[in-house]
């Protein structure tokens, strides 16, 4: 799993900076650099305040960090599928989500 790199995407997608999710998550920007460097391993309260910031379930972001390994039981289209319909939800104005 590379939660890391989970975050840094969907940060990435919404075109916010480290200190601009800091502010909407209520976590220092220094310590989101450490996660998304996979230097610090998140606690659950952190991941879903990270996942309600982006707008989106706590388990998509978890889907999204999945590594490949991780993800056998399920055919290549389908994760295609999951992952693009995930970022998809980025797309969307954060007030509008209600997770």
């Amino acid at each position: 799993m590379n939660v890391g790199r989970a975050i840094k995407l969907c940060r990435s997608q919404k075109g916010w900076t480290l200190a601009q999710l800091g502010t909407r998550t209520g976590i220092a920007r220094s310590h989101l650099s450490m996660l998304e460097r996979n230097q610090r391993d998140p606690s659950m309260s952190a991941m879903q305040a990270i996942a309600n910031a982006l707008g989106m379930p706590l388990n998509v972001l978890i889907f999204l960090a999945a590594d490949e390994k991780e993800l056998t039981g399920i055919n290549q289209e389908l994760k295609e599928k999951l992952s693009r319909a995930a970022l998809e939800l980025l797309s969307l104005p954060t007030t509008q989500n209600l997770f």
